[in-house]
């Protein structure tokens, strides 16, 4: 078993992010670009786009290259070698509605699993040049201009606090009388961030983000940014987010987690 070199796994996190970014920023609002639907068989709208595939064969081209002996599990491409000791876990485009209406908020997602445990992520937003960076080593915001430390906000009780979801109609049946009730509990929800919310919560200017239906890239990469940053992030019942994800939610403090699991523990599942 080796263990983690954390300086160099963290700066190749970074050279995977550049790369994505190159093959997805030339086709960011730009016309013409070709959109599939994923889920067209089941009459819904997953769109995939040549930005995601681009993105995650760049970054599978890097790893295979530098980390031949690592796995990889992408939202495009699939596993390879998923009971490898480390474990590549990417999302190339995090927010591929946002990518195609135009809007900058989509995220490449770079998350780590070592021994089955997520202990490194990166969420790359490129349009505007940052790369939230999180690991054992600390949790960094990373632009152009250098790098500056990750905080949560301070303890916010819930009544005070921001809040954010991608969107309110991914909730149905117990999970939407949940989510109002907590909705009606905090002071502002905001939509549409995808993984951007939850890097606002590591930034500390959002209190806490939610989500249902999750994939594993749409979360590891999540969890050590928010995590080394000095938040919490479970499921909806305060445990630890399992190999399926699902119902996750994150949270500056322990105690606004466990105020919002009051309104969302009776959906959770």
């Amino acid at each position: 078993m080796t263990q983690p070199d954390y300086a160099q796994l963290e700066a190749f996190a970074l050279t995977l992010a550049d790369a994505a970014a190159k093959a997805a920023l030339p086709l960011f609002r730009q016309s013409g670009l070709g959109t599939d639907n994923k889920l067209a068989h089941l009459s819904r709208f997953d769109p995939v786009t040549e930005a995601d595939k681009g993105a995650e064969r760049a970054i599978r081209a890097l790893i295979k290259r530098d980390f031949p002996d690592h796995g990889v599990i992408g939202e495009e491409y699939g596993e390879d070698r998923p009971d490898a000791e480390f474990v590549w876990v990417l999302d190339p485009v995090d927010g591929t509605r946002a990518f195609i209406s135009g809007l900058p908020l989509w995220t490449t997602l770079i998350g780590l699993r070592h021994r089955g445990r997520p202990v490194l992520g990166a969420i790359a937003q490129p349009v505007l040049q940052e790369v939230f960076l999180g690991s054992p080593l600390g949790a960094r915001l990373v632009t152009p201009q250098g790098a500056t430390p990750l905080r949560v906000r301070q303890p916010t009780p819930l009544a005070e606090a921001v809040m954010a979801t991608t969107d309110p109609f991914l909730f149905a049946g117990a999970e939407a009388e949940a989510y109002a009730s907590l909705v009606g509990a905090a002071r502002l929800a905001r939509y549409g961030c995808d993984a951007y919310a939850f890097a606002m919560v590591a930034q500390g200017t959002m209190d806490m983000a939610l989500e249902t239906g999750l994939k594993p890239w749409d979360i590891e990469a999540i969890i050590p940014v928010i995590e080394n940053a000095g938040g919490v992030v479970t499921d909806w019942k305060g445990e630890p987010v399992g190999p399926e994800a699902g119902q996750v939610i994150a949270a500056a403090s322990r105690e606004l987690l466990d105020q919002a699991l009051e309104h969302l523990s009776k959906a959770a599942i």
